[in-house]
């Protein structure tokens, strides 16, 4: 595979208008609003090889420590898989850029080592899918490391997340929702859950139904069959 190829195949996704805001948005947000430290602690001591599922405009490629030995990054929206083959030229690591939905990954079964998501979770059509795909394309024992966003705050913040995934939030965010539970997610969808941390995006200022994050790690149980019920991880 070569860095920064892009294979050619229909969109699964079209949000133009929010991928172009949203490239402006993250790259402001890399450099003021302090994602750079994060990505940096969402992947650092990962090795192998890598399959990143949303990659948007490529911001985590700059961030991959040298003992990766490939990453495939999947994104669905063309605005921001131009800009992810872009990002992909100056990447440290041999990087490949490929069209795809996060249900229907376009690679083989178990030939990943590790997995990144990275606010993703909260944009996918279908969640369960998306997590069984997931689990699919990871080896038995492959890790997932995780930086997203979802419900969180007190009960009036929670009744608004809701009302807002029910209204206008998902239309005007390329089909983001802010009342999801990633970790509960992931849990049901059989990983074994590792450290995990909640935190605030931003750490200071005013909290915003967007701003409760989580940062973790879960893995493949190690026994588990593709597409087999989980059975916990030796």
């Amino acid at each position: 595979m070569s860095a920064g190829s892009a294979k050619v195949a229909r969109d699964p996704v079209r949000h133009p208008l929010f991928a172009r805001c949203y490239a402006r948005l993250s790259v402001t947000a890399e450099t003021r609003g302090g994602m750079a430290a994060v990505r940096h602690r969402l992947l650092d001591g990962l090795s192998g090889r890598v399959i990143e599922v949303g990659a948007g405009n490529g911001l985590n490629f700059a961030h991959y420590p040298g003992t990766v030995s490939e990453v495939v990054a999947v994104e669905p929206e063309r605005v921001l898989r131009r800009l992810a083959v872009e990002a992909a030229l100056r990447a440290r690591v041999p990087v490949e850029v490929a069209p795809g939905a996060a249900e229907a990954l376009p690679v083989e079964s178990g030939g990943f080592d590790a997995a990144v998501v990275s606010l993703v979770l909260c944009s996918v059509r279908d969640l369960p899918r998306a997590l069984a795909e997931l689990r699919r394309v990871l080896r038995p024992g492959g890790e997932v490391r995780f930086f997203e966003h979802g419900r969180g705050g007190g009960r009036v913040m929670r009744l608004t997340q809701r009302a807002l995934d029910r209204t206008v939030w998902p239309p005007l965010a390329g089909g983001c929702h802010v009342a999801r539970d990633p970790v509960g997610a992931l849990r049901k969808a059989g990983f074994e859950l590792g450290p995990y941390r909640r935190t605030l995006m931003p750490e200071s200022g005013p909290k915003l139904p967007t701003s409760y994050c989580v940062l973790g790690t879960a893995w493949r149980p190690t026994t588990d069959a593709a597409g087999g019920a989980p059975t916990g991880r030796s």
